[in-house]
C-alpha cells in the first residue's frame, strides 16, 4: 500500500498501544497517510504525535486515490466512515476498539497480523449494497444512503404509527407498529436482528422488511429482492415521525411518500484471507458457547 486514510473519533487510553502499532507500521512501510482531522487533534491531545502531514475533514476534501481507509473504533465509527467515502470506492477496513464489532472485525490481538496481511495484499475486496432514499418531497440531510438500515419510527411514546408499504407498486401491508426497518444484508446482524429479523449473508441480493413492535401478532419480517422499489407512506397522530439512515436521523412530516431502493454504487470493504462471515457469526453471537460444541 502506498497511500491510505486513518479515520477515528476518540480511542480509549487502553488502546494507545494499538495506535502506536499502526503509526509504526505506516512509517516502516513508507505509506503516505492522511488522517481525519478531529481524530488527529484527539491523538495530539492524548500525547500521540504520528507526524501526520495531511488531514481531511470529510467527503469534500478526502482524496479519491486511496488504497484503503483504516477505521479505528466500533461499528458506529465504520458507518460514519461510509458517509465520508460514499461513491469514491475507497476500501474500508475496521480495527475494533468498541463493543461488538461486526464491521470493525480486526481485534487488538489480531492487529499486528492484520497489518502484515495488508502489506502482503493478503485480502479480498467485498462489495456491500447500500439503501437509498428517493422522494421529490423529502431530502435526507447530507447523505441519503445507508449501509445497515433505514428506519421510520414514532416520535412520542404514546401512540403507534401506520405505515402503508408497497413493493414495486403493489400493496404489501399496512403496518400498525412503533416503526419499520428496511435492512440491507450487511445490516441483517444489526437493528433488524434485534427485532427478530433473519440473518442473511453479505452477498445476498435482498432487503429485509422488519416491523418494530407490530400490533398484529401474525406480522413477521419478510425478505424481498434488492431490485425492488419499496414505497412507504406514514400516518401518525402527531403529524410527524422520525427517519434514520444508520446512525443519522431527522424529523419528517407524515403523509410524504418515500421510495427506498438499491443505491447506484456500493461500498468496498476489505476481508482478510483468514476471515469469513460464518466465523464472525460464531464469535460475535457466541454460537460456539454451547458446551455440546
Amino acid at each position: 500500500m502506498k497511500k491510505i486514510a486513518l479515520y477515528g473519533k476518540q480511542v480509549p487510553s487502553e488502546f494507545r498501544n494499538s495506535i502506536d502499532c499502526i503509526l509504526d507500521w505506516v512509517k516502516k512501510q513508507g505509506i503516505d497517510v492522511i488522517m481525519y482531522h478531529p481524530f488527529f487533534e484527539h491523538l495530539l491531545q492524548s500525547g500521540i504525535n504520528g507526524r501526520i502531514k495531511s488531514t481531511f475533514t470529510g467527503y469534500n476534501d478526502i482524496p479519491d486515490a486511496l488504497e484503503a481507509m483504516l477505521c479505528i473504533g466500533g461499528d458506529g465509527t465504520f458507518l460514519e466512515a461510509v458517509s465520508v467515502v460514499r461513491e469514491k470506492n475507497i476500501p474500508l477496513v475496521g480495527v475494533h476498539t468498541g463493543r461488538l464489532g461486526f464491521l470493525a472485525n480486526i481485534t487488538v490481538d489480531e492487529l499486528p497480523q492484520a497489518l502484515e496481511m495488508l502489506t502482503l495484499h493478503s485480502y479480498d475486496i467485498e462489495k456491500r449494497t447500500l439503501l437509498q432514499i428517493c422522494s421529490p418531497h423529502f431530502t435526507f440531510p447530507d447523505f441519503g444512503c445507508a449501509l445497515n438500515e433505514f428506519t421510520v419510527y414514532k416520535r412520542d411514546s404514546s401512540s403507534m404509527i401506520t405505515i402503508h408499504t408497497l413493493i414495486n407498486g403493489k400493496h404489501l401491508n399496512t403496518y400498525w407498529a412503533d416503526g419499520l426497518i428496511i435492512s440491507t444484508p450487511t445490516g441483517s446482524t444489526a437493528y433488524s436482528m434485534s427485532m427478530g429479523g433473519p440473518i442473511i449473508t453479505p452477498d445476498s441480493s435482498n432487503f429485509i422488511i422488519t416491523p418494530i413492535a407490530p400490533h398484529t401478532l401474525t406480522v413477521r419480517p419478510i425478505v424481498v429482492p434488492d431490485e425492488a422499489e419499496i414505497t412507504l407512506r406514514v400516518e401518525s397522530r402527531s403529524g410527524n415521525c422520525m427517519v434514520s439512515l444508520d446512525h443519522r436521523s431527522c424529523n419528517m412530516d407524515t403523509g410524504i411518500e418515500l421510495v427506498l431502493k438499491k443505491a447506484p454504487f456500493t461500498i468496498s470493504t476489505i476481508r482478510l484471507h483468514h476471515q469469513d462471515f460464518f466465523t464472525t457469526l460464531r464469535q460475535k453471537l457466541m454460537w460456539g458457547a454451547d458446551k455440546r460444541n
